[in-house]
């Protein structure tokens, strides 16, 4: 992939022409005493869930109803929401007084370009359009080839009508976004197999409108029966769920849910959502969506630059071409000033629209012809224009290509991964419970603590010395020469989700620990970096390194 940078304020014209500044919208209630603001769809889930929750002589045929709502809750319209408002006489939360109907609001932070004030600017909703205006370079850099995808790492800034949640749902967040461009014709992928045997839970939206739960299912199977709509994008639901579970997501707790009808925008083939459960409930984390070629398109049309592909034949083709030509004499007599326009948008004509304006002006010898950048009619008389099909040789095809886009939540990921990672054990003396967080060590922040057994200067020195080694091989760690027990220690690194424990009670050999099992090796001094190495970049297993090194067993250990 290709990695971009671009900047976090972009022109009103970029986002015009993507529809962020006419529909990147939530649905919003005011209080309409105070005008306070809530998201409608956020209350009426709360609606429902406490209802479930907390109301035990609830009839089993209100709360299926609840249940279906839940279900279906992204799918209804603001009409919808607001009937369901209204019909179950839901109110302000804070002050009890009665809502607005539902209203669209734009989620865009707004800004202004240059000193002047007069340039409209906002800042970035996601990472994409910025990948999308600069296809023409990367297409180049990529060797005017296809597949390539472009990826970026990044801020994005949403203007949340209720910030909540903590890490989930915020105004400024990272967004991690991949383009992969594609031939529209053929969204076959080579690696494919590798992840087609792949099973998980997936969601798909018959089970959703039915009010049934999320199914074990195989991903070649899914693919093969049309329920994910190519390979492409079941290649990339497969990597996703390999990445989140290669991070420490519990695989019980994570679903492929596919969007429903009305979620999803009309341009899209298809969409699905890899969302985790948390105490907050199934949270979406990484987005997976087949959007066609919309966004190109867009931006062709926009900036009248065609972002294009192009495909060579190795033999020259014959197909039949539309052939548009207009006579710009007898516009320029007609149309004065307004040629080139009217020149513009008869050139622009789809092969219905040629057609539709040839047979009438065969049939009556003039039409009426919208030119949308004069905003009126026309008329358009036979020695105007010229529409006939013409058999031509080409030598390559033309198209716009279609975009697969995996974009990852980096906060909600990491908050769920904090979830799934933490537990509680008990102490050795069974008084108190431990806090452990079991991050796998290549996602642990710090990789490895050393700690001197006892505090004097042979053990210091050989402490240092690791940590020396460490640092060369690029292993983050820390040095804890407290005073307090080794069990302590260990249970005050377990806490922080350290994977690792070095402890120094020789000058020639240390012990390793291991922090879910509590198993310990002795290995040589000069070898403790390769080995830790080995373990974080997942080179080796715990299990490789205890067949190699022999098992410490002594009076060191969890004694807290």
């Amino acid at each position: 992939m290709l990695e971009v940078d671009c900047p976090c304020v972009t022109p009103e014209v970029v986002l015009k022409a993507s529809g962020h500044v006419e529909k990147f919208t939530d649905l919003m209630v005011k209080d309409e005493k105070t005008g306070t603001c809530y998201r409608a769809d956020h209350l009426l889930k709360d609606f429902c869930k406490e209802k479930l929750e907390k109301d035990l002589a609830l009839p089993q045929e209100k709360a299926d109803e609840f249940k279906r709502i839940l279900a279906i809750l992204d799918d209804l319209s603001a009409e919808e929401l607001g009937a369901k408002i209204k019909e179950y006489d839901i109110v302000a939360p804070d002050t009890k007084n009665p809502l607005s109907d539902p209203y669209p609001f734009n989620l865009m932070f707004q800004t202004s370009i240059g000193p002047t004030g007069l340039s409209v600017g906002y800042m970035r909703p996601e990472t994409a359009q910025g990948i999308f205006v600069n296809f023409k370079d990367l297409y180049y850099y990529n060797g005017q080839k296809l597949p390539f995808a472009a990826a970026q790492i990044g801020q994005a800034f949403r203007n949340e009508i209720s910030p909540r949640q903590g890490l989930l749902r915020v105004r400024e967040f990272t967004l991690a976004e991949i383009e992969h461009f594609v031939d529209p014709e053929d969204k076959s992928h080579p690696k494919f197999v590798d992840v087609a045997d792949l099973e998980f839970l997936m969601f798909p939206r018959e089970l959703q409108l039915s009010g049934e739960s999320a199914k074990l299912l195989k991903l070649g199977e899914a693919v093969a029966k049309g329920t994910v709509n190519n390979e492409t994008l079941g290649y990339f639901i497969g990597r996703v769920y390999l990445f989140l579970t290669c991070l420490g997501i519990d695989k019980g707790r994570l679903r492929f849910r596919q969007h429903l009808p009305n979620e999803m925008a009309h341009y899209a083939a298809d969409c699905w959502d890899a969302e985790i459960e948390c105490s907050y409930g199934w949270i979406e984390c990484v987005g997976i969506a087949d959007r066609s070629a919309y966004d190109l398109k867009a931006h062709s049309e926009k900036s009248g630059v065609p972002l294009v592909a192009h495909e060579k034949f190795s033999k020259p083709r014959e197909v039949e071409k539309l052939v548009i030509v207009p006579s710009k004499k007898d516009l320029g007599l007609a149309f004065k000033g307004n040629q080139k326009m009217v020149l513009e948008a008869l050139e622009a004509m789809s092969e219905k629209e040629a057609f539709e304006m040839k047979a009438e002006l065969e049939t009556k010898g003039e039409t009426n012809f919208k030119v949308c950048t004069l905003g009126k009619d026309v008329v358009i008389t036979k020695k105007m224009v010229s529409i006939s099909m013409e058999k031509k040789l080409e030598h390559q095809r033309v198209f716009t290509p279609s975009v697969i886009e995996p974009s990852f939540g980096i906060g909600r990921i990491i908050y769920c991964l904090f979830e799934h990672s933490f537990c509680t054990r008990p102490s050795k003396s069974e008084e108190e419970q431990l806090n452990v967080f079991r991050f796998p060590p290549l996602v642990a922040p710090i990789k490895c603590t050393v700690f001197p057994l006892v505090k004097n200067q042979e053990f210091d020195a050989a402490a240092k010395e690791i940590a020396k080694a460490l640092t060369t091989a690029g292993i983050s760690h820390i040095i804890d020469t407290t005073a307090i027990s080794i069990g302590r220690r260990y249970a005050r690194t377990d806490e922080i989700g350290v994977p690792f424990a070095v402890t120094v009670d020789s000058a020639t050999n240390v012990t390793i620990r291991e922090r879910d099992s509590k198993e310990q090796i002795r290995v040589d001094i000069n070898e403790v970096a390769s080995v830790v190495k080995q373990l974080t970049e997942g080179q080796s297993t715990w299990a490789d390194v205890s067949a190699k090194y022999p098992a410490h067993v002594g009076p060191q250990g969890d004694q807290e």
